[in-house]
């Protein structure tokens, strides 16, 4: 009892400090960039149609692949707790060889190039 009553306290304490300073640190320096509602870079009264580049997307698509793949496997020091856990490292390495193949794909055919 005596250990959560002193650290309830001081967790209060710290968490309302950050949230204090989390609101009042953004208003000390405003300008027009941070100020404005897209904060994106692009004009919103301008064209909707500007050209899109089909390798960031590319590029996108890989990061969010790859984040899901942290996702996915970290749960495996887990699975070997299993009765079988010969089964979660065999779905451990499909997924690898799976996501290792298609880069390698991509890399060879040229896709993972910024600039041409």
């Amino acid at each position: 009892m005596n250990m959560i009553s002193t650290t309830l306290p001081m967790f209060l304490m710290i968490s309302t400090i950050l949230a204090i300073l989390a609101f009042w640190l953004p208003s000390l320096n405003s300008n027009y960039d941070k100020l404005s509602p897209y904060e994106c870079g692009f004009d919103p009264l301008g064209s909707a149609r500007l050209p899109f580049s089909m390798r960031f997307f590319l590029i996108a698509i890989l990061f969010i692949l790859f984040d899901l793949e942290i996702a996915l496997l970290l749960p495996l020091p887990w699975g070997n707790q299993l009765p079988d856990p010969l089964t979660s490292f065999s779905w451990m390495s499909a997924v690898l060889t799976l996501l290792t193949l298609g880069l390698i794909y991509e890399w060879t055919q040229g896709g993972l190039e910024w600039a041409e």
